[in-house]
């Protein structure tokens, strides 16, 4: 590689010119703290509770049509409708696709179905932990609660 400052050939491993001592190191560019991708607590917070309020809406009307045989969809329901919606085109449930945010894998792309099921299931450690594991997202880099470090997956904006 040529040397920007002195013009001179250097091997193209070389961190210094040899001849000028010119770094070849890039630095990095600051970060803009304005376009954080990563949604934030109180943002996962509203979305959660509008999801709770469509979860509980929709078991409730389904366990009293079918005149309590749908008591079932208690237990199931939440996880089929959160892994369902995240593995979908939209990443996101009702909720947080309302407030504007997404589920992604660490590369950025659509999460499985089963990875969805997995950050479901891994949300009732968090609570097990006294929401220590929701907590986290607020003090974490990449905002990532204990469930998403778990799932591999990130919460950012759309």
């Amino acid at each position: 590689m040529f040397c920007p400052k002195c013009g001179q050939q250097n091997d193209d491993r070389a961190v210094y010119c040899q001849s000028c001592g010119h770094s070849f190191q890039i630095k990095p560019a600051p970060i803009d703290v304005a376009a954080e991708p990563y949604a934030g607590f109180w943002v996962r917070f509203g979305a959660v509770l509008i999801d709770a309020i469509i979860v509980a809406a929709a078991t409730g009307i389904l366990t009293a049509i079918t005149f309590g045989a749908g008591v079932i969809l208690f237990f199931f329901g939440p996880w089929v409708y959160e892994a369902w919606m995240m593995s979908s085109e939209w990443q996101a449930t009702v909720g947080k696709r309302a407030l504007g945010i997404k589920v992604t894998g660490l590369d950025g792309g659509r999460i499985s179905f089963a990875r969805a099921t997995g950050r479901h299931f891994a949300k009732y450690i968090s609570l097990c932990l006294l929401f220590v594991g929701y907590i986290m997202a607020a003090f974490t880099a990449r905002k990532q609660a204990l469930h998403d470090m778990i799932a591999e997956t990130l919460v950012v904006n759309q």
